[in-house]
């Protein structure tokens, strides 16, 4: 009942093209913004803050980059962790040769540095999809990892290839503790997920849908397929980038490039599988459900088993939940998590009416 639009007027064009039409998906967007950001850091602790929500903020901007270019532009890439290793080291060398350099012009320019990467590995997709696209992308992963591995003067001739990252330092304020880290990725994430939701609701996101469904047709109504697919390519990039910039600096503060293999890249697809690819949401919800998850087990199993259960058993019981989840979610609910909350919006307005 509570869930209607009825008697929610558009007077204006405005009004009409906001990011959320329906007044209670505005208040609910506000009211979770809130939320996060008054409550949170009053009633978590630092392992919360640390372990459980900075990386899940951080895989949910990776997997929201990673559905832009899969979900609404429909290429398949398997390289989002070795986009997320170049803006790490982007902003990391960005901070270390620049002196004075700012923080947050550092992160943008770390994505910056991933999208044109993006783009050069990008140029494939304008002859080849599917498959053979999804390899591609697949040798852009282990020829990104290897260049920071060779080079090293990326790691600033560090002899282990490990990078330390720098002081977090904004307008004088340092943010060195948790929550500050915390309210620093939460800030970031939020605009970024923000523009995204306005972005694939302009003519650019209405022509990558338009080249996922069906690119000839596209084509004839006069959309650009290689100029539409480069900019999926530097858009998701970019948001790679950002976030691994943000994993390297206020998650794990040290990080190497084997650090960004092709198992972070699988777990970011898994993220956009099990969240629904197409979604805004679903990068969120597919993020909190694979950082969650083995939380979870490593806690239940053993307190349900007890000693009868070893941890390997727990590990390899992680990837046989992981598996069948993926299965699940690709024969019962192919777009996920996010449609079945979108299905529940759809009874909540039509409920106590039969359907």
């Amino acid at each position: 009942m509570f869930y209607r639009e009825a008697g929610q007027f558009k007077a204006s064009y405005q009004a009409d093209q906001q990011i959320f039409p329906i007044r209670q998906d505005r208040v609910a967007v506000w009211a979770l913004i809130v939320f996060f950001a008054a409550v949170v850091p009053v009633i978590a602790d630092q392992y919360w803050l640390k372990a459980i929500l900075i990386p899940v903020l951080i895989f949910s901007l990776a997997a929201l980059g990673l559905n832009i270019l899969t979900g609404y532009a429909g290429q398949l890439s398997l390289g989002s962790a070795a986009f997320m290793a170049v803006g790490a080291f982007g902003a990391y060398n960005f901070m270390l040769r620049i002196d004075g350099m700012p923080f947050l012009l550092a992160l943008v320019m770390g994505g910056l540095c991933a999208a044109a990467v993006g783009v050069l590995f990008g140029l494939p997709s304008l002859r080849i999809k599917g498959f053979y696209l999804a390899v591609a992308t697949l040798a852009a992963q282990f020829f990104i990892v290897w260049a920071l591995v060779k080079f090293p003067w990326f790691s600033n001739y560090s002899s282990s290839g490990v990078i330390s990252t720098q002081e977090i330092s904004i307008l004088g304020f340092v943010f060195d503790g948790p929550t500050s880290k915390y309210m620093l990725t939460l800030a970031v994430v939020v605009v970024l997920a923000l523009a995204a939701k306005n972005m694939v609701r302009s003519s650019t996101g209405r022509a990558w849908m338009a080249v996922r469904d069906m690119d000839v047709a596209a084509e004839v109504i006069g959309i650009r397929p290689m100029r539409t697919k480069l900019i999926a390519f530097a858009v998701s990039s970019f948001y790679c980038g950002v976030a691994g910039a943000l994993y390297a600096y206020t998650y794990l503060g040290t990080v190497e490039p084997e650090g960004f293999n092709l198992d972070l890249s699988f777990k970011i697809l898994f993220m956009i599988i099990i969240g629904g690819t197409g979604s805004i949401m679903g990068s969120f919800l597919g993020a909190a459900f694979i950082v969650l998850l083995p939380i979870l087990l490593d806690n239940f199993v053993p307190s349900l088993l007890g000693d009868l259960v070893s941890s390997s058993f727990v590990s390899n019981f992680q990837l046989i939940v992981f598996g069948g989840m993926i299965i699940f979610f690709l024969i019962v609910e192919p777009h996920g998590l996010a449609r079945l909350w979108q299905i529940g919006k759809e009874k909540l307005r039509l409920w106590p009416f039969p359907h």
